[in-house]
């Protein structure tokens, strides 16, 4: 069985389908991209997949009938601006979800922090406030937070916005060696241009699925969003 199997997912807001009879199905290890215009059912895809909201039709299943930890990044995420914590509290708070209703955070839980601060290269702010914090660095420490929840996966809706194009290729760079260690990742993303150079699998979405496979078979289609290069060398090849 697939790490991950997506069957006949259906998902309707106010009657019109914002998820229409989509399924496919990823492997542990894999970096799948999904892409669409805006409003074709992206975001509500992935907060089913990550058991946010119910599916009207249609089921997700993980190998082995167990949900794995899951760290996951939205778009607009829930640590205010002025929230008084240091960014090791930040971090640290990832691994609430696992806790069992335990009262102090034991100490595999602060060297697991520890470690994920020490991969996104932010172990030397770990104890400066995080709302002094740019963007970028802010951008880091919630993915090192979402690493804290997560065992085999991680989710991120559009993690590079708003950063300029130094951080952005970090960043890349940082999730591509998270997936080369064995974290499967599921990226939103409309930045074609940087995202098809890491990922392997690639899902088009236009409410309904359009196209879902290998990197190499998307880039032979006819399939395209708008602001990439990729569009005018499929174009090309037409």
């Amino acid at each position: 069985m697939s790490f991950l199997n997506v069957s006949n997912i259906t998902s309707c807001y106010e009657e019109k389908k914002a998820v229409d009879n989509v399924s496919f199905a990823i492997d542990e290890g894999d970096y799948l991209c999904i892409i669409g215009e805006n409003g074709s059912g992206k975001s509500t895809l992935m907060k089913i997949i990550l058991g946010l909201i119910k599916a009207d039709i249609g089921k997700i299943e993980f190998s082995n009938n167990k949900r794995p930890q899951i760290g996951y990044l939205p778009q607009q995420t829930n640590v205010a601006k002025d929230f008084p914590a240091n960014v090791g509290e930040v971090v640290l708070s990832g691994c609430i979800n696992k806790r069992r209703h335990l009262l102090f955070y034991n100490k595999a839980e602060r060297m697991l922090a520890m470690e994920n601060m020490q991969k996104l290269n932010i172990l030397d702010l770990k104890n400066k406030s995080y709302n002094e914090l740019s963007f970028g660095q802010q951008r880091r420490a919630l993915i090192a937070r979402a690493l804290c929840a997560a065992d085999k996966l991680i989710v991120l809706d559009e993690p590079m916005n708003g950063l300029d194009a130094i951080t952005t290729k970090e960043l890349y760079e940082l999730i591509e060696n998270l997936n080369r260690g064995g974290m499967t990742v599921i990226m939103i993303s409309h930045d074609l241009d940087n995202v098809l150079s890491y990922a392997n699998k690639v899902l088009y979405m236009d409410s309904k699925l359009v196209f879902f496979g290998e990197k190499e078979g998307y880039l032979k289609t006819s399939y395209k969003l708008t602001n990439s290069k990729y569009c005018v060398e499929v174009n090309n090849a037409i």
